[in-house]
């Protein structure tokens, strides 16, 4: 009579390990206590979504909290969505931020001893447990082709029963193991299901390290663990390899709390323990007044590569993410006037519950602040570095101009009222382009927004008079005293109260006469600091510019 475990050594004729090897092979890690293990696993299918970044961020502050270890692995074994070269793309977005595992897969490498950690590279060690399950009973051949899981679901359907390859639907369960090895002696095509003992009318109940105890139907399905490729499914591999890379906690979206019971009953088929579960909240956008997840086909915000693009700080994006992970972090950083998420401490217990909007404000915010925080210098090389790739124009005006340049980012930096109006990289130019002679000429090519209320002989006269009587060497304070003695001198009010309380006895205020230089030197209504520009351009560009305003005034 042949049995399960006839079977299993006709199948796996090349398995001669057992799971007891593989816990030798595969050691217990020698940590600290209370030290979390923790991985991202992503698939190389596509670019580094933003929940994805989300939750390696979290798993990687979980980690390092606690003194334990994280790393990544590569799950490679859905063959079909592979996209070439985005795996080693998703480990140089993530070191982009600052994501960077203490072992595992690198790209082109690997680093530690629980490897390998590319899933396709594992089939020897899913071939001993898918062994060790047949062996038991607990995993069986199914000869099912596609069309024929395509009618059981059409009777399901007709039947209103809950779909799915179980029970009485599950047509190969109960083949003898002599049939099925006949079966595949004549060279049948074959996959490898998971038997349960399952009833989904039943409940199984497990902790979530955020949600607390979560009830949910058991699993009855019995799902594919081998491809007729010879490759896992994500279901079997992610049990397999979490328990012999040792994981303590699993952290991903909550969109998998479903598949726990498969998991659950799997680990505990397999005689494994049980790795603690934490279901993060999936990041969503509001759509017409509706909450969806974000989209990689209809927003850029989902790809974490528009935010490299757009030119945002690794920190600004990081800041955020944690903002979402922790109700907490926003006031701990006014408290300790920090965003640097490695000295935040992160908890469980502060984590949201429900799915977050994107808050596109709230990393605006994040981002102003901590560029806000840079120092002048600090910053010329960001931008070059940024530039060089997403922003030639950028790059060919800074890259050879670094004193230059270096001076313009400097201006009302730092002290409690430092400028913040820049939100990403890819603003710098169009607010600083003014600067450069050649952006300049391009701005004021159609002509200047003077007051078309204001007598152009007026503009023209406190121009010339700002040309030959503006001192260079006054400080700030004093010089635009000096704006206001000019403004005097052609019947304009010191300030703009005193202009509110006698409109009829002047032109208009020194507000106004700054305006008529700021537009005169800048092309705009809106500059940074109207005494800086001057001093950065230098009393021989600033005449040039004032002729060439005057010029079209007529």
């Amino acid at each position: 009579m042949i049995t399960y475990k006839d079977l299993a050594n006709y199948i796996f004729q090349d398995v001669n390990e057992t799971i007891e090897d593989l816990e030798k092979r595969f050691p217990q890690r020698t940590l600290p206590l209370n030290a979390e293990v923790t991985r991202f696993a992503p698939s190389p299918t596509g670019f580094l979504h933003l929940g994805s970044l989300f939750t390696s961020l979290v798993a990687c502050k979980v980690a390092h909290d606690t003194n334990g270890v994280f790393y990544i692995r590569l799950e490679d074994t859905d063959t079909k969505r592979e996209i070439e070269g985005s795996g080693e793309q998703l480990i140089t977005q993530l070191e982009h931020f600052g994501v960077i595992p203490d072992e595992g897969y690198l790209g082109n490498s690997e680093k530690g001893i629980y490897g390998p950690y590319v899933q396709s590279k594992r089939a020897h060690i899913y071939r001993v447990c898918i062994k060790y399950l047949m062996e038991q009973g607990r995993a069986y051949p199914c000869f099912c082709s596609h069309e024929q899981i395509e009618e059981i679901r059409a009777v399901q359907e007709a039947m209103k029963v809950v779909p799915g390859y179980y029970g009485e639907y599950a047509m190969c369960r109960n083949i003898s193991p002599e049939e099925a090895l006949n079966r595949i002696k004549a060279g049948e095509k074959y996959v490898i299901r998971f038997r349960s003992l399952g009833n989904h009318n039943d409940k199984v109940t497990f902790h979530d390290l955020i949600r607390g105890d979560i009830s949910i139907a058991q699993n009855d399905l019995d799902v594919v663990i081998m491809k007729s490729d010879g490759l896992p499914t994500y279901h079997f591999a992610h049990a397999v390899d979490d328990h012999f890379m040792r994981t303590t906690t699993v952290l991903r979206g909550e969109e998998w709390i479903a598949s726990v019971p498969i998991h659950l009953e799997l680990f505990k088929a397999l005689n494994f323990p049980l790795p603690n579960y934490a279901h993060l909240p999936v990041i969503m956008k509001l759509d017409n007044g509706n909450r969806r997840k974000l989209s990689k086909r209809k927003d850029p915000e989902a790809s974490v590569a528009h935010f490299i693009e757009e030119g945002f700080p690794k920190e600004s994006l990081k800041a955020y993410l944690m903002s979402i992970a922790n109700s907490n972090f926003e006031e701990w950083t006014t408290i300790n006037h920090s965003f640097d998420i490695d000295e935040f401490k992160f908890s469980f217990d502060k984590m949201s519950l429900d799915g977050v909007l994107f808050d596109q404000d709230k990393l605006n915010y994040f981002s102003k602040e901590i560029i806000a925080s840079f120092t002048a210098n600090d910053f010329y090389h960001r931008l070059v570095e940024w530039s060089k790739e997403y922003d030639k124009t950028l790059y060919e005006h800074i890259v050879s101009n670094e004193e230059y340049v270096t001076k313009i980012l400097n201006i009302e930096r730092g002290g409690e009222k430092a400028r913040k109006d820049f939100v990403c990289y890819k603003e710098v130019y169009p607010i600083i382009g003014f600067f450069f002679k050649d952006r300049y000429l391009d701005i004021v090519k159609d002509g200047y927004p003077f007051n078309e209320n204001m007598d152009k002989k007026v503009i023209k006269d406190i121009l010339n008079d700002f040309m030959e009587s503006n001192d260079y060497s006054l400080p700030n304070d004093l010089w635009f005293n000096s704006v206001k003695e000019l403004g005097k001198r052609h019947n304009f009010a010191e300030s703009n109260k005193i202009y509110k309380q006698n409109k009829d006895m002047y032109l208009g205020h020194v507000g106004d006469v700054a305006e008529m230089i700021r537009i005169a030197l800048v092309g705009a209504k809106n500059s940074p600091n109207l005494h800086s520009v001057l001093q950065i351009l230098g009393k021989e560009e600033v005449n040039n510019r004032i002729k060439l305003a005057i010029e079209y005034l007529g």
